[in-house]
C-alpha cells in the first residue's frame, strides 16, 4: 500500500516541477522584456537630448548625449546642383559650440520642427537609431557605458532641397 501511495503522487510532484520551471521561465522573460524596454527608453533619450541639444541650445543635454570622441559626418543637398555633397565632420567640441551658439543668438528651433527618434536595434553593449529633425535625418550608433546610453557616431543626410 505505501508504495502506491508514493507512486501516486509521481504526477503531482511532477506537475509541480513543471510549474517551478515554467514560473521560473516567465520571471527570466519578464526581467528581460523589462530590462529591453528600460534601454529602448534610455536610447531615445539619448537621441531626444540630442535633437534637443541642438534645438534649444542645451550644451547639458548634448553633454549627456554625446561620447567626446563623437564623429558626425553628413551630407547636404547643393540647390544648385541638385547633388548632395559632402558637409563635413562635426566633432564634440563643435557640437558643444553650435549649441552654444543657438543660444546666443536665440535661434531656436521652430515650435512644429520635426523631433522624431525610432529605436532600430539594441544589443548588449551597442544600439542604433534614426533621428528625424529639421535638418534631415540621421542614422545614430550608440554605446552602453555604466548602464547609461551614449551617441557615438551620426551619418546625416540634408532634407531634399525645395
Amino acid at each position: 500500500m505505501g508504495r502506491q501511495f508514493q507512486y501516486s503522487l509521481l504526477p503531482y510532484f511532477h506537475k509541480i516541477y513543471v510549474m517551478k520551471k515554467l514560473i521560473l521561465f516567465l520571471l527570466l522573460f519578464t526581467a528581460v522584456k523589462f530590462s529591453s524596454a528600460q534601454d529602448k527608453q534610455k536610447v531615445e533619450k539619448a537621441c531626444l537630448n540630442y535633437i534637443e541639444g541642438f534645438y534649444e541650445g542645451d550644451t547639458a543635454k548634448l553633454i549627456a548625449a554625446l561620447k567626446p570622441s563623437l564623429y558626425k559626418i553628413g551630407y547636404w543637398k547643393n540647390k544648385n546642383t541638385g547633388v548632395y555633397d559632402f558637409d563635413g565632420r562635426m566633432t564634440y567640441r563643435e557640437a558643444l559650440d553650435y549649441a552654444k551658439n543657438v543660444m546666443a543668438k536665440k535661434s531656436f528651433a521652430k515650435p512644429d520642427a520635426p523631433k522624431k527618434v525610432e529605436v532600430l536595434d539594441i544589443g548588449n553593449t551597442i544600439a542604433s537609431a534614426k533621428v528625424t529633425a529639421w535638418w534631415g535625418i540621421d542614422y545614430v550608433l550608440l554605446s552602453k557605458q555604466d548602464n547609461k546610453w551614449i551617441i557615438e557616431q551620426v551619418l546625416w543626410e540634408g532634407p531634399p532641397a525645395k
